[in-house]
């Protein structure tokens, strides 16, 4: 089980770069929908006892993570009209060292924490303080708003996984609040860049100071 539960995290650490390296929009939200896809299969291979709840959250995870929020971007690019990021405020390369550094300085952080001894030797922690780290640069870095979207989408899956950690003392409510939070979040968002591209021909979130009622 652990070695399945570290193949699928090497590979959502890998969709992480392909995030930060890829500036056509498309694939981006490919990458992202399938790192969340796969977030929701964790739970099955980290050795909890799954009751209905955690099956819930899997079926739910994988729905809106994999599926509903994806399309729902894809609807906002063909509206918008946009296709790619031209000239993100660090450049793609730059990113692409930014994420290797934070993985590298991830994996060194997460040897310091005092987790139980079973999650020492996962990789479970480093993913997610990397993919924390992921969706961070691109929040920061990206002047599209769709893709500064896949930076939050990015940055909660990272969250996500070490939630995972604390799956069996997790209420119910509490979990679905968080996927309740990222839905609600996607969605104003989307009525966002609707509103810039609709004002200025652009889904560039620089226009966002000068939307007004």
């Amino acid at each position: 089980m652990s070695q399945a539960l570290d193949l699928l995290l090497i590979v959502a650490l890998t969709l992480n770069f392909v995030a930060l390296g890829v500036s056509r929009i498309r694939g981006v939200i490919t990458a992202v929908a399938c790192q969340g896809a796969l977030l929701g299969f964790l739970p099955l291979l980290i050795g909890a006892d799954l009751g209905p709840r955690a099956i819930l959250l899997i079926v739910v995870t994988i729905g809106l993570k994999g599926f509903v929020i994806p399309r729902f971007l894809l609807h906002a690019m063909r509206e918008a009209d946009i296709r790619h990021e031209v000239n993100p405020l660090v450049s793609y390369t730059a990113s692409l060292l930014l994420g290797a550094a934070g993985s590298g300085l991830a994996m060194m952080f997460s040897g310091t924490l005092p987790l139980a001894a079973e999650h020492t030797n996962w990789l479970l922690v480093p993913a997610s303080l990397s993919t924390v780290w992921t969706g961070f640069l691109m929040l920061t870095t990206r002047k599209k708003a769709i893709m500064q979207v896949l930076g939050y989408l990015l940055l909660e899956n990272g969250i996500f996984l070490f939630g995972l950690l604390l799956l069996e003392a997790m209420p119910l409510l509490v979990e679905l609040g968080v996927l309740l939070d990222l839905f609600t979040g996607v969605f104003v968002m989307g009525i966002i860049i609707y509103q810039i591209n609709r004002e200025f021909a652009s889904a560039s979130s620089e226009h966002l100071a000068e939307l007004k009622e």
